[in-house]
């Protein structure tokens, strides 16, 4: 901490010059620690009022040594926005002291300190735009800098291998060099701003589904290829500081005690030189994580305590050398980014500014589905109805992760639950809109639903749903909202419930099943709901039983008021990961649709924007839309997900049997037998990943690729053209197909890969030329396979062929050209 060093490290300038400098003041400030004060800096503190900021309750750092100069290191949660972020208040410890409640209230009372809601992490991959990502993470940053904040847990970056499982809004969807892209965006715009992102959840993290213990088999080579590609990225491009390991067993080993997957992957083959935390009590040893290679447990002393600690120095099981070598990587990376230099110090947040940061992420993030004429509405309208069930939140209230009708958001109880300044209902929403396009006259009702599609409420008053449907008939506008809402802690199916045999705790350390009669799809329906509880199993009866809403019958029922609904109907989504459409919402007689996924707490602003062309839909679908009963999830076995049990009765284990094949890659294989493409469309999918339609036409022509032989690169050129007449933005989107001998590397390779994608904006009439590089280099591996029998990363000789155009479906993609490696 003397001025000279401090100097240096403020003019260092290279990422590798400030790594060197900080790592230097990490042994310095080692050397000066004694054994008891090392301990204490390996764990995060039990909760306790912050000592820096007298009013806070946090649950969420390590307690700071003064006398050291170690500040206080503060930890919040996400992935959507500050949640859980080390602050609650501060009353609340009089409470836990008197014993009136425990101190677990800390990691989850809705008093935490506001932020932004911003849209979900699904979304912002949506908009296949990088900078989208980063502006994602400059919001995040800037507010944990007005927080006192150091440390963001997040980017999520594992992958929607299941539409169901309740965190997919937290992530980035079903690709992983998708999601490696925006993930190492959004990295370094956190780390911009002087703060540690922590990328998780390290590895294989894909079901919620007795996460605490399920063990999962997943091949080595399926796992460097899909699962474990995205952290590469990270850390390779993204420069992570830190990654989270994650609950579950991978291969029999708990991830956080595989050496296999924190030293040889990480540090060695990948040249990580950051820190690796602990999901919360994700460890389940004290030597067998020390020796693997974990650096920090959180949330408490527990397995890293000072007396677990002492009597596995004494037996030898761990070395001091250990111990000073886990706390040099995480302060290094404390020093590097600054955490030292500055004084904790609080300062108001600009939620103004970062609220509209939101809307415009909430915008550029939405996909059109489908338009049969009805968007954008006029401006002109005089009456707009809004339809909703009574039993959802999708057109009552504001939506995110967690969010139940009647509660605020931000009261879930998940680890993405930002609890916000304000919130914008879908009413409010439109209204704003209106008036801001000189329409001050229009009204706008709000029309809910009963499950039974028996009775409804207009603006409050009860009425028969056949009034309803006589509104919607004479409306100028019809806004149907409905969705997919879920939460960390459980996955969207309907499990045995406790009755038959099992029983569920908040951690999910029991067995989840998939109960008789139901399937693992089920969740996927519109229709499906939990009665009571969002981070618990949905049962077949009981105090969380599953509910049928008859959403989609009500979506129908509407759709046949008049013969002109089609014309002036819009389905709004506001989903977890995409949903099963019921292939009579599909096609010309449907409405038209809008995928907004969770847009946060401007919502309602968000949605009104695009549904009257204030803002062009730009997103593509980072997800496959199925229809129902052609999914991936209709034809999994138990085996796959939830997973059966062992011999012992309790271990749960699930296999990724399906290989590389997950999302759209599942689809292209026909893996099912259903899936065979028909006139350049796939008769198992509603709307294909990539897929996003905009309120203008383009065209994409002239496709062609060549070896840059400056760059070694292969240029993929084609050019844009918006045929249409408004701005808007088209993604360009190119897939690789391997040789076919790539297959006999290892398991089966699918018919293509995504490999790069850009973002282009034109006017009314312009044409653009747009180059998309494929590096054969590069972090991602584009044109390799990786071989388990000679670890490495193999290029198979032969032809790749190299398509271009606008979703992975092949209707919207042409031969761009191939070449021989």
């Amino acid at each position: 901490m003397t001025a000279a060093i401090v100097a240096q490290q403020t003019a260092a300038k290279s990422d590798a010059d400030k790594e060197a400098v900080a790592n230097r003041r990490a042994k310095l400030l080692l050397a000066a620690m004694t054994l008891e004060q090392k301990m204490q800096q390996l764990t995060g503190a039990m909760p306790e009022i912050v000592p820096e900021l007298p009013e806070c309750y946090g649950a969420r750092h390590v307690t700071g040594i003064a006398e050291l100069s170690i500040p206080t290191l503060r930890i919040t949660n996400g992935p959507v926005g500050l949640g859980q972020n080390d602050c609650v208040a501060a009353s609340l410890y009089d409470d836990v002291k008197a014993g009136k409640t425990r101190f677990t209230v800390a990691y989850t009372h809705p008093s935490s300190a506001k932020a932004t809601a911003l849209p979900s992490a699904l979304g912002a991959a949506a908009s296949f735009d990088p900078a989208v990502a980063a502006a994602y993470g400059d919001v995040i940053g800037t507010e944990m800098n007005n927080l006192a904040l150091h440390v963001f847990e997040a980017p999520g970056l594992n992958m929607a291998r299941i539409p169901v499982l309740g965190r997919n809004f937290e992530y980035f969807g079903e690709d992983p060099y998708l999601t490696g892209v925006m993930g190492v965006a959004e990295t370094k715009a956190v780390q911009a701003k002087g703060l540690i992102a922590m990328p998780k959840h390290y590895a294989a993290n894909e079901q919620e589904s007795n996460r605490m213990n399920v063990q999962q088999t997943v091949d080595r080579q399926v796992l460097r290829e899909l699962y474990l590609l995205p952290f590469e990225m990270a850390v390779k491009d993204g420069k992570a500081a830190s990654l989270m390991c994650a609950y579950n067993f991978v291969n029999g080993v708990q991830s956080c005690e595989s050496k296999e997957l924190l030293t040889d992957v990480l540090r060695n083959d990948w040249g990580f030189t950051g820190y690796v935390q602990s999901d919360f009590f994700a460890m389940k040893s004290t030597v067998g994580t020390m020796q693997a290679g974990m650096d920090h447990e959180m949330p408490i002393p527990q397995y890293w305590s000072p007396t677990n600690l002492s009597a596995a120095l004494a037996s030898g099981g761990i070395s001091t050398a250990m111990i000073d070598k886990a706390l040099e990587r995480r302060y290094t990376q404390m020093f590097k980014w600054g955490i030292f230099d500055r004084p904790l110090k609080q300062t108001p947040i600009d939620f103004t500014a970062n609220g509209q940061a939101a809307r415009d992420i909430g915008t550029k993030s939405a996909v059109l589905l489908q338009n049969n004429g009805a968007l954008p509405f006029a401006s002109t309208v005089r009456e707009v109805v809004i339809f909703g069930k009574a039993t959802q939140v999708y057109a009552q209230q504001a939506v995110a992760g967690g969010v139940m009708v009647g509660k605020p958001m931000g009261a879930g109880g998940g680890s993405s639950d930002v609890v916000p300044n304000y919130t914008v209902t879908p009413v409010e929403g439109i209204k704003n809109t209106l008036k801001a396009l000189g329409n001050t006259t229009a009204a706008v009702r709000l029309i809910l639903v009963d499950d039974a599609n028996s009775t409804a409420t207009i603006d409050g008053r009860t009425v028969a749903f056949s009034e309803a449907l006589a509104a919607a008939a004479a409306a100028d506008a019809v806004v149907v909202m409905a969705g997919t809402i879920s939460e960390e802690g459980a996955d969207r199916l309907t499990a045995v419930s406790a009755g038959g045999g099992t029983v569920f705790t908040p951690g999910g350390g029991s067995p989840v099943l998939v109960a008789p009669g139901t399937t693992a799809a089920d969740g996927s329906s519109l229709d499906w709901y939990a009665s009571s509880s969002l981070t618990l199993p949905a049962t077949v009866d009981g105090t969380n039983a599953v509910r049928n809403s008859q959403t989609v019958d009500m979506i129908k029922a509407i759709m046949g008021a008049s013969s002109t609904m089609a014309r002036k109907t819009a389905l709004v989504l506001k989903d977890n990961a995409g949903i099963s459409m019921d292939p009579a919402l599909v096609g010309t007689a449907g409405p038209s649709i809008l995928e907004a996924w969770f847009p946060g707490q401007e919502d309602g602003n968000i949605v009104a924007d695009l549904l009257f062309g204030v803002k062009n839909p730009s997103g593509k679908l980072p997800v496959t839309f199925p229809l129902v009963g052609k999914s991936f999830l209709d034809h999994a076995t138990p085996e796959q997900f939830p997973g059966v049990l062992a011999a012992d009765g309790v271990t749960q284990t699930v296999s990724y049997t399906e290989g590389l094949h997950i999302g759209y890659r599942w689809y292209d294989a026909n893996i099912s037998g259903q899936c065979a493409v028909v006139n350049g469309s796939n008769p198992c999918v509603a709307f294909p990943f990539g897929h996003g339609l905009s309120y203008t036409t383009f065209s994409v022509t002239s496709p062609s690729v060549a070896l840059n032989n400056a760059t070694r690169a292969y240029d993929v050129k084609v050019k844009v053209t918006n045929t249409g007449r408004v701005a808007g933005s088209e993604v360009v989107q190119v897939y690789l197909s391997l040789p076919a001998g790539a297959s006999s590397v290892g398991v089966a390779q699918p018919p293509k890969r995504l490999v790069g994608f850009q973002k282009v904006e034109l006017a009314p009439g312009e044409s653009k030329d747009v180059t998309v590089s494929i590096n054969p280099s590069a972090s991602n591996h584009p044109l390799s396979v990786w071989s388990q029998q000679y670890k490495m990363w193999i290029t198979p000789a032969g032809t790749y062929t190299v398509y271009a155009g606008t979703s992975s479906a092949p209707k919207d993609l042409a031969v761009a050209g191939t070449f021989k490696r």
